[in-house]
């Protein structure tokens, strides 16, 4: 306590008398700019496991930290290598369920017969190549978080089948005639228009709105402007590890990767940086780059 009351009351009548001028939003700007930490030498500026302090990365980690101690079922849409696993992960590390397990599946990565199998299960027998009994995703990670990506690619017949699980809370192995309870969270990734998906009749509405309780838009690495230098410093430590010595980049390279359009986003940029490590002296430079990086800058 001081004579001017404690820290707490002295901050509550700062934000009523701030309230009352009608500059609330000014003052909670100010407060974030003087306590969001700083990036010092050696650090990285990130949240949740991700690297960016751009302002619409830090929307996303606003949202995360709100939507994750929830167990709501959650869609997060964004371009090819910009981190929905990553989004996935952090909704289960961070929220009620990070003691139980955390199973993906890539539904555009499974043929479709098999789909069914790595989701809910397979009895022995049940098809050729079933030799034993296998408890699928869904049974696995029982009380944890199942991460469905890609699942504007899973076909219609298997999203009728997820539809009927998310409702009743149980599964059925192929090949078994009893259901198996589960309670799982659901997080499900897409780069894809599932809006638009939903008027072409390729997916099922009903099950747009169970994934959709919340939705997660992670930005494309172009718009996040500064982020590439704080990702490429950040990812050329352990691509450093790779190669057994240390990697550095240059002012120039950095100008070069800052001005590139990045396409396949921050999964492009890590392979454009171990490619550029391999060729360096110990320090990329902007000639180590690819022809396409140099050209766009």
């Amino acid at each position: 306590m001081t004579d001017g009351g404690s820290l707490e009351e002295r901050l509550a009548a700062l934000v009523d008398e701030a309230r009352a001028a009608g500059s609330l939003d000014a003052l909670c700007a100010r407060w974030d700019e003087l306590v969001r930490p700083r990036v010092t030498a050696g650090e990285a500026a990130g949240r949740f496991g991700m690297i960016g302090d751009s302002p619409k990365l830090r929307a996303v980690f606003d949202l995360l930290e709100r939507v994750a101690p929830s167990d709501v079922s959650v869609l997060v849409r964004g371009e090819t290598g910009t981190g929905k696993e990553l989004v996935a992960r952090a909704l289960h590390d961070y929220g009620p369920r990070k003691a139980k397990p955390f199973l993906a599946e890539n539904c555009a990565a499974v043929p479709p017969n098999l789909l069914e199998s790595e989701l809910f299960g397979h009895k022995k027998g049940s098809f050729t190549g079933a030799v034993a009994d296998r408890p699928g995703h869904f049974v696995a990670a029982n009380g944890g978080t199942v991460f469905l990506d890609e699942i504007g690619d899973m076909p219609v017949e298997m999203q009728a089948k997820l539809l009927r699980v998310l409702q009743e809370g149980e599964v059925r192995a192929v090949g078994s005639n009893t259901t198996t309870p589960v309670d799982v969270r659901v997080v499900a990734a897409t780069h894809r228009d599932l809006v638009a998906m939903c008027k072409e009749g390729t997916f099922r509405e009903d099950l747009y709105f169970r994934l959709n309780v919340v939705t997660i838009e992670l930005p494309p690495l172009r718009e996040r402007p500064g982020d590439v230098a704080l990702l490429a410093r950040h990812l050329l430590g352990p691509i450093g590890e790779e190669l057994g010595r240390e990697v550095g980049v240059s002012d120039e390279a950095l100008a070069a990767l800052e001005a590139w359009s990045w396409p396949g986003n921050v999964r492009e940029l890590e392979n454009e940086l171990r490619r550029a490590a391999v060729f360096c002296d110990g320090t990329i430079r902007r000639d180590d780059l690819s022809e396409r990086v140099r050209a766009e800058a």
